[in-house]
């Protein structure tokens, strides 16, 4: 009988035991094999990268100084965009980082003046918002035209009105 609480408790571990052994396998394995990448979206990430590259080499070309370093550029073109969305908080966040990088707050400004300056822009084209940041990120102090209003037709009818 003294033998019989040790020979309980191990046979009740080893049950504990085999119950835990399917969940650990499983958990180890995952769900299954996740499909490899296809190779459109393969080429599509490739050429955003390449996108990004070109973008950087532009910005640090044609801006002297810090604001065309890379880190600036990327970290300044977010805050902008940040802005432009109403994202006060996390452009804030962003901005104490683009601080610490000695990045130059005046280009922020102007950069946003000059997104600010070229009007809405349809909140679904994300694209348009990021070509326009980088746009007015490199050369922010070319504002684009502003379409000419259409005046109403004066009436010439040849008749002096009374």
């Amino acid at each position: 009988m003294t033998c019989e609480g040790p020979f309980r408790f191990s046979f009740a571990l080893g049950i504990f035991a085999a119950a835990l052994l399917p969940l650990a396998a499983s958990a180890q394995s995952g769900p299954g094999k996740t499909p490899p990448p296809k190779p459109a979206e393969n080429g599509k990430a490739v050429a955003n990268a390449q996108k990004q590259v070109d973008e950087l080499a532009e910005a640090a070309k044609a801006l002297p100084g810090s604001a065309g370093k890379p880190e600036c550029v990327w970290l300044g073109r977010r805050v902008v965009i940040l802005l432009w969305r109403n994202d006060i908080d996390t452009a804030l966040r962003h901005l104490a980082v683009y601080d610490r990088f000695n990045c130059p707050s005046v280009h922020i400004r102007a950069a946003f003046r000059c997104l600010i300056q070229q009007g809405p822009i349809d909140p679904k084209a994300l694209e348009t918002l990021n070509s326009r940041a980088f746009a007015c990120w490199v050369h922010p102090d070319q504002v684009p035209p502003q379409p000419a209003a259409t005046s109403a037709p004066a009436a010439s009818s040849g008749a002096t009105p009374r």
